[in-house]
């Protein structure tokens, strides 16, 4: 989908904002971000971050299909955030499994934990 104007978004009631709101449950925000040990992407690198970021991707994917973490999405503008994730537990279990990382525990990543709300059923579209 593409924005082309606030005239062709929908009208929201103020009955159908009410009744939506009443869904919303919590769930937990990660900002991911690089960490000391970080190093951008170059034709020869031998410090083994692509193994610890492969390593760091193929937990985020398991996380994934075990309902841990249904939203993720890597992040690659040269901001020093790289990633964002929405996780469905509570922010002390969240920080638990970010303290597990392995990216976090080789210093490759930092992390911060929020809590948020949002809308159970809300989804990428495909």
């Amino acid at each position: 989908m593409r924005y082309a104007g606030e005239d062709d978004l929908p009208d929201i009631t103020e009955e159908v904002m009410r009744a939506r709101l009443q869904l919303a449950r919590p769930y937990t925000l990660v900002i991911l971000k690089t960490g000391p040990n970080f190093s951008s992407p170059g034709p020869v690198r031998t410090d083994g971050v692509p193994q610890i970021i492969w390593a760091h991707g193929r937990r985020n994917m398991a996380m994934q299909q075990a309902g841990l973490l249904p939203i993720v999405c890597p992040v690659r503008d040269g901001s020093g955030v790289t990633g964002v994730g929405i996780f469905d537990a509570s922010p002390e279990d969240v920080d638990r499994a970010m303290a597990e990382d392995p990216g976090v525990k080789a210093g490759v990543f930092t992390y911060e934990v929020h809590p948020t709300r949002s809308f159970p059923g809300s989804a990428l579209p495909s």
